[in-house]
């Protein structure tokens, strides 16, 4: 998130000497992405981000691909994960290609022995049921249902749970998250028209610096694997800290919708991009106002992209016997649209309570061996007038 935050105490210069009480030097850290030419922060340590004391074996999360090709509009019922306590071992990777990879989580405990670390993509957790508490060196984030967490890549983290039914859907992005491009101006501030704003964004407060010595287990995540390290001191040893890049949340319920005399196409509820693919939120908001709208949404063919929706609560106007929780997947190649009867029974309705998350990507989404477990089978057939 383009927007500059500094907490804590830092030096007056950067890269100058910034001491301790007792007369030893705080240890500078830059937190850099896309090498030196995108956002970073320069974070100050107790100790040196450096002292590993210990190794594990690593250990492979690689999502494991039951069907790389395919050309079926797809149904997954995400409530049918079943709740583990481990947060990581809870996420299960559903739907992923190149660029990014789609969980679902349901974990009952808050992590309390260990650190967790994505090396390899930013990170956002769409809070579907609980609270808690998002806990970082940059500072804490409540958050809440309706929330989504940015988690930018190299960030030491624990989520605290503030009870044990939990549901995450996760997106991993193997590049920056960021704010529309079309709804900034050139120097980065989200403009008029944008349906959210800065005073929108939660960004980390309450700094706490942990002075502590000790065995600090941070499982870190690259390429598929996970590298269990035993660090020297607590990551969480910031004494202050400035820039760009650290993690952030905003609520769906702020987003504001944009509507008109006729149906909006789905790049009005764009949230955030990445290389490649989109994250929109459908939200509660009035339906178009031309006297012979048709609100629900008209046939449309998927060509260069796929469409997937994570339902989240209220009544779909398109859809029949929608759940929470469950995925849709309308691939690029074949045509999709509303269900049987239901564009007559839209006409004349004035507003819709639905809450949504949509991704398009725009590299076709291969289904894992976990998606497979939770499939409705049937769900092609749902358009049939029988």
């Amino acid at each position: 998130m383009p927007v500059y935050r500094s907490l804590g105490k830092i030096p007056l210069k950067r890269h100058t000497i910034f001491r301790k009480p007792d007369g030893t030097l705080y240890a500078e850290e830059l937190v850099s992405t896309e090498g030196f030419s995108s956002l970073y922060s320069l974070v100050y340590h107790a100790y040196p981000p450096t002292i590993v004391k210990a190794l594990g074996e690593p250990y492979s999360v690689e999502p494991k691909i039951a069907r790389e090709k395919h050309l079926k509009h797809t149904s997954l019922l995400g409530f049918n994960i079943e709740p583990q306590n481990d947060y990581l071992e809870s996420r299960k990777a559903v739907l992923v290609n190149s660029d990014l990879h789609i969980s679902l989580a349901a974990p009952r405990q808050s992590m309390v022995d260990y650190f967790y670390k994505n090396s390899q993509a930013d990170e956002v957790l769409f809070v579907h049921v609980g609270s808690g508490t998002l806990k970082t060196g940059f500072g804490k984030i409540k958050f809440s249902y309706g929330d989504y967490l940015v988690i930018p890549r190299g960030t030491i983290y624990q989520i605290e749970f503030n009870g044990a039914e939990n549901r995450l859907f996760i997106v991993e992005s193997f590049s920056p998250i960021r704010t529309p491009q079309r709804y900034r101006n050139k120097f980065g501030q989200l403009m008029e028209h944008s349906p959210y704003c800065e005073r929108d964004i939660k960004r980390p407060s309450d700094l706490e610096t942990h002075d502590e010595k000790g065995d600090f287990k941070i499982l870190i995540k690259k390429q598929g694997l996970i590298y269990p390290y035993i660090y020297g001191t607590h990551p969480f040893d910031f004494v202050g800290w400035d820039g760009y890049h650290y993690p952030w949340a905003f609520s769906i319920h702020d987003f504001e919708p944009i509507t008109g005399r006729l149906h909006q196409p789905p790049p009005v509820h764009q949230t955030f991009e990445g290389n490649n693919f989109v994250i929109c939120s459908f939200v509660p908001r009035k339906y178009d106002y031309h006297p012979q709208s048709i609100p629900a949404p008209y046939n449309h063919s998927n060509i260069d992209s796929d469409e997937l929706l994570y339902y989240v609560d209220g009544d779909f106007m398109s859809r029949k016997s929608v759940v929470k929780g469950q995925i849709t997947l309308h691939p690029g190649g074949i045509p999709h649209g509303p269900h049987p009867g239901t564009v007559e029974q839209s006409i004349g309705k004035e507003s819709t309570d639905e809450l949504a998350v949509m991704i398009d990507p725009f590299r076709p989404l291969m289904l894992t061996e976990e998606a497979l477990k939770i499939e409705d089978g049937n769900y092609y057939k749902s358009w049939s007038q029988s």
